[in-house]
């Protein structure tokens, strides 16, 4: 194979016209990228150039190499400045838009150890269920929970959404604990009303999935709400564990026929696609994977 070094040399004399404007360009001799060119033709074994006293012109083969030499000549260029975006210090103001729940649990609390550790940074942050346009409004990062991520963004996981059927001990002392799916209709139900199937919770059993109706007092739109509800001892509720993960691991809520259900849903961080990610964008991202764990840490 050809030197790279020599095939950069060639692509910058056919960029500049000349030996001589090539090494001014270069910093370098016009003898010494003369010599390059020479050294890549006897490399090659083919005439690339052909020489006057005033003029450069290039061989048929010579053209054909020039424009390989070119793209190689921008891709080296692309991955410094890829490096150099890299090592760069993340700076400036990082646009975040994050649903309500998980921003508010999640990503606001873990502003206090990310920023103090890139203090040329500022975050702009938005708490909202509404998806935003990230291009037109704006936004660097979008975090959200689904099962359908956006397919003109680049969608990276930061956990796994589980769903607990959950609801107080003491509920589940006085109404009993259901067995089975089909046992929640002695059962008050607190309904999710954005699940997309008011009144009817599926489930995946050894038989497939299973639609239960249910039927229940509360109806709400808010799983915060819906927690809080569940807590107070009103009824049983599907919730997500990154709501209500220390109110198992602490017992103030018993998790039942958790077997039934499936993971459907993850929390995305995403973003437009672009060829050189921002540092600030690049490391945000990094420090919620890290910060949350492989395994999320609300469900250790």
């Amino acid at each position: 194979m050809a030197d790279l070094n020599l095939m950069a040399v060639f692509a910058r004399v056919v960029e500049a016209g000349s030996f001589s404007e090539a090494a001014r360009r270069m910093g370098s001799s016009r003898s010494a990228v003369s010599k390059a060119v020479a050294k890549l033709e006897k490399s090659l074994g083919a005439h690339l150039l052909n020489r006057t006293t005033r003029y450069l012109s290039l061989t048929e083969i010579g053209a054909a190499v020039a424009e390989h030499c070119s793209r190689i000549l921008d891709e080296a260029t692309e991955a410094e400045k890829l490096v150099g975006s890299l090592n760069s210090e993340a700076r400036g103001v990082l646009r975040v838009s994050a649903s309500v729940a998980f921003g508010t649990l999640h990503v606001a609390p873990a502003l206090a150890q990310f920023l103090p550790r890139h203090p040329e940074l500022k975050i702009d942050l938005s708490i909202t269920d509404r998806w935003v346009n990230l291009a037109e409004e704006g936004y660097d990062v979008a975090i959200h929970v689904t099962g359908d991520p956006q397919p003109n963004l680049v969608a990276r996981p930061l956990a796994p959404v589980r769903r607990k059927l959950c609801a107080t001990p003491d509920y589940f002392r006085r109404k009993g604990i259901p067995q089975t799916p089909a046992d929640l209709v002695a059962h008050n139900c607190l309904d999710y009303t954005r699940s997309g199937e008011p009144g009817r919770w599926r489930f995946t059993g050894p038989e497939g999935e299973i639609a239960v109706p249910v039927n229940g007092p509360l109806h709400v739109d808010d799983d915060e709400a819906l927690s809080q509800a569940v807590l107070g001892g009103l009824g049983v509720g599907l919730l997500p564990t990154f709501i209500i993960g220390k109110d198992l691991q602490n017992g103030n809520l018993q998790a039942v026929l958790s077997e039934y259900i499936p993971v459907e849903r993850y929390v995305y961080a995403m973003y437009l696609p672009t060829r050189h990610l921002p540092s600030k964008v690049r490391v945000f991202i990094d420090f919620m994977i890290s910060h949350i764990g492989e395994e999320p840490y609300w469900d250790r």
